[in-house]
């Protein structure tokens, strides 16, 4: 049972009890009357060979609260498109598929690139970036949720209270992020436990106090990938293009959203998806190259922030992050061992030193390319320069939809 405890910049809503789901959809049904939820959901064929989706789907069918399912299809060719659309045909909410690598959707892209706006590589921030333009062009639509389509322990539960805080009319929040435990037999969540959090205190030690990252350090799961969110700030929020998408929505959200419009929510009782690899050999995949993305997308917003980042604290905050790091582990081992689980403290120390070599490839692209702008552009920009881009994408999507 969790806690109920609030501490830090933004509230959190606990999972003090097991609420009966129905009840919680029949609140949902009735208030998606008044603000109605358009659930985005980014896929990749890959995702077919997993154990999550089918779940998913099974599911998703019992989900009667939802306007509309939007399944962005990325990295897919014409056969996987078709197969995607044949998977998802079962849904009696008939969903609508993008086909963000299809020829119809990367005539739009070049039609922006024309204006000046690049909307990035392929990848699950431009699929989402994609969706959000798709659903504020329908205009049918007062709440945007999503989540990732690997998700093993899913059940329609995690979808309802990602959905609650933002959709019930007493509560109104403009943005929640969801957090759950990921522990087996071990902890899992090597990112967000050995990198990130270390890495943001090592921040406030060498930076001093700062608002953005005691706002950063209240988030129980910084990486989990599901979330809600008023359209209004869907409309006004750039989105990352690469691994860092998580942290950068993070930070659009601290710009453009009062602290107190933004809360968390506990999903569910334990989570698990796939895991990613840590590639010691090559920094440029797995858990590397994310935590590289990761650590480059905080230090934009920093400097954007009016702080000088050189050479020398780069090196100073590699010191403070190992330090910090190799306290925590001690915690977590010490967390594992009452609880009985697992726990090798010699591969997280390993894991942490191999991070080290995320903050310095981070820093060193941030100090070549200081001005390189990784985010999509948020879709007020984007009509501003194509005032017909919603017509066009409705156009794209419908005639992938019809073929």
């Amino acid at each position: 049972m969790s806690d109920f405890f609030q501490n830090g910049e933004i509230a959190t809503f606990h999972r003090l009890k097991q609420r009966d789901v129905r009840e919680l959809e029949g609140e949902l049904e009735e208030a998606t009357k008044h603000r109605p939820i358009s659930l985005v959901l980014p896929y990749i064929p890959v995702e077919l060979e997993g154990p999550g989706l089918p779940k998913i789907i099974q599911e998703l069918k019992d989900v009667r609260y939802l306007k509309n399912i939007i399944v962005a299809v990325g990295r897919a060719n014409e056969e996987e498109f078709r197969q995607a659309k044949r998977f998802f045909s079962v849904l009696p909410q008939k969903p609508k598929l993008i086909w963000c690598t299809g020829p119809n959707i990367e005539n739009l892209y070049h039609i922006l690139a024309e204006e000046g706006i690049n909307v990035g590589d392929d990848g699950k921030g431009r699929s989402a970036w994609v969706s959000y333009g798709y659903i504020l062009a329908l205009e049918d639509s007062h709440v945007i949720a999503l989540h990732d389509c690997d998700i093993a322990t899913y059940n329609r539960d995690l979808l309802a209270r990602l959905c609650y805080p933002v959709a019930h009319p007493n509560i109104r929040f403009s943005f929640c992020k969801g957090f759950y435990s990921r522990v087996t037999n071990q902890m899992h969540g090597r990112v967000t436990r050995v990198f990130v959090t270390p890495l943001i205190r090592a921040l406030e030690e060498t930076l001093g106090s700062n608002q953005f990252l005691d706002y950063l350090d209240s988030f129980r799961y910084i990486l989990a990938g599901e979330f809600s969110m008023d359209v209004d700030l869907a409309r006004m929020m750039r989105i990352p293009g690469d691994w860092g998408l998580e942290v950068g929505v993070l930070a659009e959200v601290h710009r453009n959203c009062a602290l107190r419009r933004i809360c968390q929510v506990d999903l569910s009782d334990n989570y698990e998806h796939k895991h990613q690899p840590l590639t010691l050999e090559d920094p440029n995949k797995g858990l590397l190259k994310m935590g590289t993305d990761i650590a480059k997308s905080i230090f934009r917003t920093m400097a954007s922030m009016g702080y000088t980042l050189t050479n020398e604290f780069f090196l100073t905050l590699r010191a403070s992050y190992l330090r910090i790091a190799q306290d925590l582990i001690a915690r977590y081992e010490y967390d594992s061992e009452i609880n009985g689980l697992e726990y090798d403290r010699h591969r997280e120390g390993s894991t942490a030193e191999a991070f080290v070599r995320c903050i310095v490839s981070a820093g060193q692209q941030f100090l070549e390319t200081p001005f390189e702008v990784p985010y999509i552009p948020n879709w007020n920009r984007v009509i501003s320069a194509v005032p017909n881009i919603f017509e066009m994408l409705v156009d794209a999507v419908e005639r992938d939809n019809r073929e």
